[in-house]
């Protein structure tokens, strides 16, 4: 392992990081607030950062096991730092309940344990929202972005942070690659704060709302979600861009060059489509039978909780816990398979499901014919068998932490389904979970401190994708 190296990267980190606080800072001194939590937080970044800085690495080149470890330890650092300054504050006075907080809007997961927030001062709920922002592009992307940091190498890093089973190069370097992805995802956000404004909303709860659709988290500045703002504009607006950003951004870009024909005939993009079609049918269909809602009432309100849930971003305008059990399945599901490749959403991801359903009809026709050839196809190409292990193993252990972190918890006392839908909306990025306790109208804070650290690991590995977590446990991790 190049240690210096790492700790170099981790150090700039910290300072980036920590002078994103002066965002919340400026938001502070416009509206009068304190801003000292801020202030004492962004010095200790600072000086963590310059220490870690201190060694000189002898080589700048980075491998594999250093990019999972940079992002490991990296999310692991930014979601402790985080934390402080909601503490210092007294918006939450507890240590781990702030964490629990902070790791959920880094990883773009939107479970709280708040159930009163909206007297909370305004630079900390800019705070808090923003990190939705900051964590759905991934903080080591903007790094990339900004600083010629590592060369050729800082692909390992990329490969590391962006979610799906593959990550490739826009462009030939891999900074200009980072800066694209960053430039659409800031001018999405962009578009989208403007069709809010437009929508009735205010600057300070557009912008919010838009960094919080744009990372795909949920964070709301009222305590109602969506639903307090009673428009069916906002809600058809934030719908929209939900499934936007469940996009994978490459996509973004052939149209951005002229490839459009390309970009929408992207197979994933289309079973994307699909998903949300069958979705908003059943769901609204199963409104209109067992619950009498109006046929247009009953698909606005499908199309978007299919959106909020599939997008994995967890926006609400209605209690879905009370919806009949089909819908909660069709729900639960979405909740499973997650965005597209390459998306600031969560969930084991579209491709990764189109190459497992794939892979199990192989087999299938492998048995019935065992001499036959039989090829796993993605985009008309033959996908190599060592991306199809990696999406079975990695499926293999979602499902294993999933189970895992379900009984870690299970044993506060609340029944298997409050359990079991609060590890996966945690390690799905989700948000809500499928009952009264947890769902849309609830709050995580009825967990122990010990459960809600576990939940706080399952979202961080959620939003890695498992992998950066479990290398810093090997051992050979931290062999030179």
């Amino acid at each position: 392992m190049n240690g210096r190296m790492v700790m170099r990267v981790l150090g700039w980190i910290c300072l980036i990081y920590g002078a994103l606080m002066l965002l919340p800072v400026i938001v502070g001194v416009i509206y009068g607030e304190r801003v000292s939590q801020f202030l004492i937080t962004m010095t200790g970044c600072a000086a963590l950062g310059g220490i870690l800085m201190i060694p000189a690495p002898t080589s700048r080149s980075l491998v594999a096991r250093d990019g999972f470890a940079i992002v490991g330890l990296g999310w692991i650092g930014i979601s402790m730092i985080g934390a402080v300054p909601f503490v210092l504050s007294g918006s939450i006075p507890h240590y781990v309940d702030a964490l629990f907080e902070t790791a959920s809007g880094l990883s773009t997961t939107g479970s709280s344990v708040l159930q009163d927030f909206e007297g909370m001062p305004r630079c900390d709920m800019f705070w808090r929202i923003f990190s939705h922002w900051i964590g759905g592009m991934g903080v080591l992307v903007f790094l990339m972005a900004v600083l010629p940091m590592s060369g050729e190498h800082s692909m390992h890093i990329m490969r590391a942070e962006v979610p799906g089973p593959t990550v490739g190069k826009l462009v030939p370097r891999a900074r200009r690659t980072a800066g694209i992805l960053y430039l659409i995802y800031i001018g999405l956000t962009a578009v989208e704060f403007v069709c809010l404004l437009l929508a009735g909303m205010n600057v300070y709860n557009a912008l919010l709302h838009s960094f919080s659709t744009a990372g795909t988290g949920g964070f709301s500045t009222m305590a109602g979600s969506i639903a307090d703002f009673h428009s069916p504009v906002i809600e058809t607006i934030l719908s929209v861009f939900m499934l936007l950003f469940g996009v994978n951004f490459n996509l973004y870009y052939l149209i951005l060059i002229g490839a459009v024909g390309k970009a929408f005939r992207n197979e994933e993009l289309r079973r994307y489509a699909a998903i949300i079609l069958a979705a908003v049918f059943l769901i609204s269909l199963e409104l209109h039978r067992t619950m009498s809602v109006p046929v247009r009432t009953a698909v606005h309100d499908a199309f978007f909780n299919v959106a909020s849930l599939l997008s994995t971003t967890g926006f609400g305008t209605s209690d879905f816990t009370e919806w009949s059990e089909p819908c909660k399945w069709v729900l639960i599901l979405l909740m499973f398979c997650g965005g597209c490749a390459g998306s600031t959403g969560g969930g084991i991801k579209v491709s990764r499901v189109i190459i497992l359903l794939r892979s199990f009809r192989a087999e299938v026709q492998k048995m019935v014919r065992p001499r036959s050839v039989v090829r796993v196809q993605l985009e008309g190409q033959r996908v190599a068998p060592e991306t199809v292990r990696a999406a079975s193993v990695f499926v293999l252990l979602y499902m294993l932490f999933l189970l895992l972190f379900s009984f870690l918890i299970s044993f506060d006392g609340f029944d298997i389904a409050t359990s079991f839908t609060a590890a996966l909306s945690c390690l799905s990025n989700i948000g809500p979970g499928m009952t009264k306790l947890i769902g849309p109208a609830g709050s995580f804070a009825v967990f122990s401190s010990r459960s809600k650290l576990v939940l706080t690991v399952a979202m961080l590995m959620g939003r890695l994708e498992i992998y950066p977590i479990l290398v810093l446990f090997s051992p050979r991790t931290w062999q030179r």
